[in-house]
């Protein structure tokens, strides 16, 4: 793995990821740069940086007004979902999943990311971009951000074939206990639509998750979008006293691959993913 020139899809990340920074670093109305001032301060061209700007707009984080500039949108309404023993535990989506390895590289944290693994921004991180697939049929796309110093000989072949958290166990001796994910509403970019083949501005959701071990030290931080046309959420919750169910089969959590949780450990916040088909 090598920090070379960073590839269409990383640049991209790493576009977005400063101007997220910009924006949880200020209040909801301030503005920030224009599009000409942050292109030139990020060395990337008007295309790439207006594709960033025009996803964080769609995502509700940016507001654009006409003859004034960009600002740091209206905070969003979160309503949190916890069952009667305030944990929820994540029943497997169906299908035979699968990966393509998009990126693959070791990069500087940074400061938006650094901040969420508890790294320096200088510390490296493990950058993974790969497309999800459902019986061969393309379903999300993942951004995987992970602590390069647990996963020093982490492969290629890891990232494609099998279950990512049964390898970290397994090849590495990193044992994932808990994750916090979110989930909103957003829509695809053109280069997002053209992975995932659906049409530009389709609807799809936003999956962000923050994995951490045994010992509570985060291990990785994701950010998923999944197609909105093939993927709905169910959530359980448990309203009367917990009766023992039988064991289902294993497979893949939505946003959350299959793993330590899928065997005997708790999510603070989850869901259930149901692969659809529209007639």
């Amino acid at each position: 793995m090598k920090a070379d020139a960073p590839g269409a899809v990383l640049k991209r990340e790493r576009v977005r990821d400063f101007i997220l920074d910009l924006v949880e670093s200020q209040h909801p109305g301030d503005p920030i740069p224009s599009e000409r001032a942050l292109c030139a301060q990020l060395g990337v061209s008007r295309p790439t940086l207006r594709a960033a700007v025009d996803e964080l707009v769609a995502a509700g984080l940016l507001v654009r007004e006409h003859g004034r500039g960009m600002f740091v949108a209206p905070e969003k309404i979160t309503q949190e979902l916890v069952s009667g023993e305030q944990t929820m535990t994540a029943p497997q989506a169906s299908g035979a999943w699968s990966s393509r390895l998009l990126e693959f590289t070791t990069i500087p944290a940074g400061a938006r990311v650094g901040r969420r693994l508890r790294l320096s921004p200088a510390a490296e991180i493990v950058y993974v971009a790969r497309l999800r697939l459902v019986d061969g049929a393309p379903m999300a796309i993942e951004h995987l951000h992970i602590r390069a110093d647990l996963v020093p000989t982490l492969s290629a072949q890891e990232l494609e074939a099998g279950d990512l958290y049964e390898h970290l166990r397994e090849q590495h001796g990193v044992h994932v206990q808990e994750a916090v994910q979110a989930i909103e509403p957003t829509v695809v970019t053109k280069a997002e639509a053209e992975l995932l083949d659906v049409p530009e501005l389709s609807p799809a959701l936003l999956f962000e998750r923050l994995t951490s071990d045994t010992t509570g030290q985060p291990v990785e931080y994701v950010h998923s979008v999944y197609r909105g046309d093939r993927y709905r959420i169910v959530s359980r919750l448990t309203l009367g006293p917990a009766v023992a169910a039988p064991s289902a089969p294993l497979g893949h959590h939505p946003g959350i691959p299959p793993g330590d949780f899928a065997h005997r450990d708790t999510i603070a916040s989850s869901t259930r993913g149901d692969i659809q088909s529209r007639a």
